[in-house]
Formats: structure tokens, C-alpha cells, sequence
């Protein structure tokens, strides 16, 4: 499976962005897949994940009610959709698949498969 990750870029704090995530294969409807980030010097976390269909949902506490996640299975696509931007949302996002569907590990790093190359995201106060 190959994700790639686009829609990130410099925006204002309090602005919004869109990220994609656009995945190789026929069973992309099969996988949970998820969103994490990484800023510089700090381990890569959590941000947000679903399951196969996009009914449920988890959120890091950090962007709770200020992002949302999504996908559209026609179209093997994943969005994260961020809003009310804050500069501590600044990391390069990556997108990840896990192959083994959906369960409370979905916020663990070490359970997806598959990982992008990741998309600058940078918001200037």
C-alpha cells in the first residue's frame, strides 16, 4: 500500500487546512487508518483515526473539536480537515494504514503498516 500525503502548507493561526491522503490498492476500505504528526525534536504522535467506514472516530485531546477526520473509500482518499489552527500545529502529518481494521490500539503508533512520506504542515502566529 502507498499513501501520499498532500495539502499542507503555511497558514495564519486560526486558519484551516485540508490534508489528503491518497492510497494505492483495492482494499484501502478495509484498513483503519489513522493521522500523526511530528514537530521538530519531539516523537512523532497521535492526531486522529478511524475505522474502515469513518463511523468511529478518535481524537488526540490536543484537536479535539478543532479537527476532523474522514475518507472516501470511491475515491481511496482520507482527509484531515483543521481548523482554528494554532503555531503548536506545526509538524509534518503523516497518514498511516492498519491492515488489522479497528480497535482501541488505533491511537498507537506501532499498529499501522503503512506509513506516507508526510506533509509540512506550519502556522505563523
Amino acid at each position: 500500500v502507498d499513501l501520499v500525503e498532500s495539502g499542507g502548507g503555511l497558514v495564519q493561526a486560526g486558519g484551516s487546512l485540508r490534508l489528503s491522503c491518497a492510497a494505492s490498492g483495492r482494499t484501502f476500505s478495509n484498513y483503519a487508518m489513522g493521522w500523526f504528526r511530528q514537530a521538530p525534536g519531539k516523537e512523532r504522535e497521535f492526531v486522529a483515526a478511524c475505522n474502515w467506514s469513518g463511523g468511529s472516530t478518535a481524537y488526540a485531546d490536543s484537536v479535539k473539536g478543532r479537527f476532523t477526520i474522514s475518507r472516501d473509500n470511491a475515491k481511496n482518499t482520507l482527509y484531515l480537515q483543521m481548523n482554528s489552527l494554532k503555531p503548536e500545529d506545526t509538524a509534518v502529518y503523516y497518514c498511516a494504514a492498519d491492515v488489522d481494521g479497528w480497535d482501541r490500539t488505533n491511537t498507537q503508533l506501532h499498529v499501522y503498516d503503512y506509513w506516507g512520506q508526510g506533509t509540512q504542515v506550519t502556522v505563523s502566529s
